[in-house]
């Protein structure tokens, strides 16, 4: 069957085309629209759809809406309740399920020739738990967790895969949502709630968790597999942050409060999914599955034997999940992801062409590679524009900024050129053999969804990497998916005597990851960035600004 998967209603608008069961294309819309999340998770822009993803979907598979079989919506209005019935404080709400419910009709609309029809609703979090459990290697019958801030009218869901179906198990009704509260705590300390929950887990790492006893009065398990999660009094815990103030030790310490707290729950869940399946594998979906540090603690101290994260894990990803959820209950086996690059793609004609159009000096070296191995040996910063962009917010040696670990100022470096918080971490990527030597977590780690410790040897030779807390959020490289990428961390190597490259997404503060050849020169224009790779072509900074020969058509 050929199934086209939409996410639309809350945020990060995406699609996804699944065919026979295989992922052939994913995308979100914020790379196309060039807006980050796409949209506001408002009751008002309920209706915008991913219609650039889903259209570009379609070209990728030489599809058009009419050749379709389905198209799945992943909220189902029909299992939805009025926000107050809920508890819920957004008088607004009604929107949202009148836009749900008309969804088939503003599909044919965006998509002209779709049947509306053929349109079905997939609930929320059954979207969530199949873009993992479906789309894991070597998963078979399976666990599967799933929280984020909320669903039709809960905010989680335990299930299990069960050859090519799954079996819900349980799921917590809101108001209690452990996505909810973090959002809150991110409002609080003067971030963009339901974007920047992650700065809220980097800031945790700065405090000590001395308001714990407080929190858990309000966010605990209650035992049953559920748990409770409402009513923080956040303004009686630490006065609130505006965007532009600086932070405290008591945000920090606040913030490593929400993340402990957040852990012990998400433990309990784990404990108590594995008492009732005995699975080995725990394949985990949703925005809250985004937390890297719990992730890691799920790993390190839960029952299960191997833990999966889906790389799209918030909403995103319900585009892929419904598809693939529709798919499997078609008759159509899922295939695992093999990887995140599933996005756009250029070939190395198309990129010259648009270089020579823009103007640009720019070189075709006899190895890519190695040139922007030697450009990081010199300590320069290189924007890595290689292959399918990322689905999902990580980039992974296809859309990076990168740069030399062996230097501690390149951390403060590389947040000046994104304009971002010096508190935040920037990520070490690493050939798969090697990575043990130096990190201690859960590996393979392709996605940069765990932490690992960084061996205390290693601290001082990669201290770019190292988070406050002698962590780092790896990136591990198998030569056989991502041989570039491999060749770069080998003459690296070769150069510099280490093993690890900085890797960080290719944007800037409150932009989008950078994804077709556009973004890319716009970015390495405004930024001060002293190399772009982009295919096998080489821009370097210094002849952007004084050659004569634009485009090297001379």
């Amino acid at each position: 069957m050929r199934i086209l998967g939409i996410n639309a209603l809350f945020h990060d608008p995406a699609a996804a085309l699944v065919i026979d069961g295989r992922t052939v294309a994913a995308a979100e819309e914020e790379r196309f629209s060039r807006r980050k999340h796409g949209k506001r998770p408002l009751p008002f822009s309920a209706w915008e759809l991913p219609e650039k993803a889903a259209a570009w979907c379609l070209k990728r598979a030489g599809l058009r809406p009419q050749d379709l079989d389905a198209v799945t919506y992943s909220f189902d209005p029909a299992l939805a309740r009025p926000a107050g019935d809920m508890g819920l404080d957004d008088p607004w709400d009604h929107l949202r399920l009148t836009y749900a419910r008309e969804a088939p009709g503003f599909l044919r609309t965006a998509l002209p020739g779709l049947d509306p029809g053929i349109v079905r609703f997939v609930p929320h979090h059954m979207a969530h738990a199949a873009s993992s459990a479906f789309a894991a290697p070597d998963a078979g019958d399976s666990s599967v967790l799933v929280l984020d801030g909320r669903g039709e009218r809960a905010s989680h869901l335990a299930a299990r895969r069960v050859g090519d179906r799954l079996e819900a198990l349980h799921a917590q009704d809101l108001p209690h949502s452990l996505g909810l509260v973090y959002e809150e705590l991110t409002e609080h300390l003067g971030f963009l709630r339901s974007s920047d929950e992650f700065k809220v887990m980097a800031l945790a790492s700065h405090g000590t968790p001395r308001m714990l006893a407080e929190l858990r009065r309000h966010v605990y398990p209650t035992g049953d597999g559920g748990f409770h999660a409402t009513g923080v009094p956040w303004h009686e815990l630490c006065a609130p942050r505006g965007p532009d103030e600086p932070w405290t030790q008591d945000h920090a310490d606040v913030a490593a409060s929400a993340q402990a707290v957040l852990e012990e729950t998400l433990l309990d869940l784990v404990r108590w999914l594995h008492g009732r399946t005995h699975d080995q594998v725990l394949t985990l979906a949703g925005g809250v599955a985004l937390n890297c540090v719990a992730n890691s603690r799920i790993a390190r101290e839960g029952p299960f034997s191997r833990v999966w994260v889906q790389p799209a894990a918030g909403d995103a990803g319900t585009a892929l999940g419904g598809a693939l959820l529709l798919s499997a209950g078609e008759g159509d086996e899922p295939e695992p992801m093999a990887g995140a690059d599933l996005g756009r793609d250029w070939s190395d004609a198309e990129l010259g062409a648009w270089l020579k159009t823009a103007a640009v000096p720019f070189e075709r070296p006899p190895d890519i590679a190695a040139t922007v191995a030697r450009a990081l040996a010199d300590n320069a910063i290189v924007a890595w524009f290689q292959g399918r962009s990322e689905y999902g917010p990580r980039a992974l040696g296809h859309r990076s900024l990168l740069a030399h670990p062996g230097h501690a100022g390149n951390l403060e470096r590389l947040n000046d050129v994104k304009g971002r918080e010096q508190f935040r971490p920037v990520a070490p990527i690493v050939l798969a053999d090697r990575a043990a030597e130096i990190f201690d977590g859960p590996l393979p780690s392709p996605y940069m969804l765990f932490v690992h410790d960084v061996a205390p040897d290693w601290r001082d030779r990669v201290p770019a990497v190292v988070h406050v807390d002698g962590t780092a959020r790896i990136q591990t490289v198998d030569p056989a998916r991502e041989p570039l990428v491999a060749r770069v961390l080998g003459e690296f190597e070769r150069l510099t005597g280490l093993p690890v490259v900085v890797n960080t997404s290719l944007n800037t503060a409150g932009r989008p990851m950078v994804d077709d050849p556009r973004d890319a020169l716009e970015c390495f224009g405004s930024s001060p960035v002293d190399l772009l790779a982009i295919g096998p072509y080489a821009i370097r900074r210094g002849g952007l600004f004084r050659s004569e020969d634009p485009g090297g058509l001379r």
